[in-house]
C-alpha cells in the first residue's frame, strides 16, 4: 500500500514508499477493481489493465463486459473475476473502490453513456484512451461531470483534442476538476487543487502497445487501496517506468506484468 511519494523542490517524483499489507489482512483490505472490457476482439487491453492491477496490489479485480467478450476473457484469466456489463451498473454483486475505463473499449455513444454513469458515483475513477476520445467533440460533457476523484491519463494527441493545444497540465486539471496524467517521454501531473508533478524516471521502452493500459490499471490499484489520486498518479508513473527501465530491449506489455513485483518490492519500507 502507497504510504508516501517525494517530490523534490523541482517538481521531479522520487520512488514512491510502499508498505507491505499486514500479517492479520484481508484481500478486501486492498479494494476492488473494476475493469470495463471492450467488444469480441478488442478484450486483451482490458486484460493488461486487469492483470496489473492486481499485481501491483489490488485485493480483487473484476472485468466486466458484454457476455460475448466474458467467454473471450475466460480463455486467458483465472485469477480475474469475470461478470456482465449490467450487473456493474445496476450496483449488483461486489462493492468497487475503483473503475478503469476506456483500454480497448470503443468510442461512441455507448462508450460515453457508460463515462458519465459511472462518473455520476463519483468512484474513484481512471479515464484512458477511448473513455477520452469518446468526448473529442464534446469535451465540455465529460468536464461538466468529471470531479476530483478521476483521474484522465491522455497521450499528447488525446489531451490536444480534448484541452487544445496551448493548455498545459495544470490548466486541463483545473478545468476538468479532475487528476491529469500527460503522457511522455516525461509525464506531466497535475490535481485540481493546484498540486503538480512530473516523472522523469522511465524509459523509451515503455513506448509500446498496451503499455498506458498496463499504467491504468496501476493507478487503479492504488486508487482502490485509499490512496489520494493525484499521489496515485505519481506512485503508478514512477512505478511504470521503473518497470520500463527494469525490462528495456524488448519490452512488451506482457511482459511488464511479471516485472512489476520486482518494482514494488525494490519500494518497500523496512518495518
Amino acid at each position: 500500500m502507497l504510504q508516501r511519494i517525494d517530490i523534490d523542490g523541482k517538481g521531479v517524483i522520487g520512488a514512491p514508499v510502499l508498505r507491505a499489507p499486514g500479517a492479520d489482512g484481508h484481500k478486501h483490505d486492498r479494494g476492488h477493481v473494476a475493469v470495463l472490457s471492450g467488444p469480441v476482439l478488442a478484450t486483451g487491453a482490458a486484460r493488461l489493465s486487469a492483470m496489473a492491477a492486481l499485481t501491483t496490489g489490488a485485493g480483487l479485480v473484476t472485468v466486466y463486459g458484454p457476455r460475448e467478450a466474458l467467454h473471450e476473457h475466460a480463455a486467458h484469466l483465472t485469477s480475474v473475476m469475470l461478470a456482465e456489463e449490467a450487473t456493474l451498473l445496476a450496483g449488483e454483486g461486489r462493492r468497487v473502490d475503483a473503475v478503469v475505463i476506456g483500454p480497448g473499449h470503443g468510442g461512441g455513444e455507448h462508450t460515453r453513456e457508460l463515462v458519465l454513469a459511472l462518473l455520476r458515483r463519483a468512484c474513484p475513477i481512471v479515464l484512458d484512451a477511448d473513455a477520452l476520445t469518446a468526448f473529442e467533440h464534446q469535451p465540455d460533457m465529460l468536464f461538466d461531470h468529471c470531479h476530483d476523484r478521476a483521474v484522465l491519463t491522455p497521450h499528447a494527441g488525446e489531451f490536444a483534442r480534448l484541452f487544445g493545444e496551448e493548455v498545459d497540465a495544470a490548466m486541463a486539471a483545473d478545468r476538468c476538476r479532475g487528476t491529469v496524467l500527460l503522457k511522455g517521454p516525461v509525464t506531466h501531473i497535475a490535481a485540481p487543487d493546484g498540486r503538480s508533478a512530473r516523472n522523469t524516471h522511465a524509459s523509451p521502452w515503455l513506448a509500446t502497445a498496451g503499455s498506458g493500459d498496463v499504467l491504468a490499471g496501476m493507478i487503479a490499484a492504488f486508487l482502490a487501496q485509499g490512496a489520494d489520486p493525484f499521489e496515485a498518479a505519481c506512485a503508478a508513473a514512477w512505478l511504470h517506468g521503473d518497470v520500463g527501465r527494469r525490462g528495456a530491449a524488448g519490452l512488451t506489455a506482457e511482459r511488464m506484468i511479471g516485472i512489476i513485483p520486482a518494482a514494488l518490492v525494490a519500494c518497500m519500507a523496512d518495518d
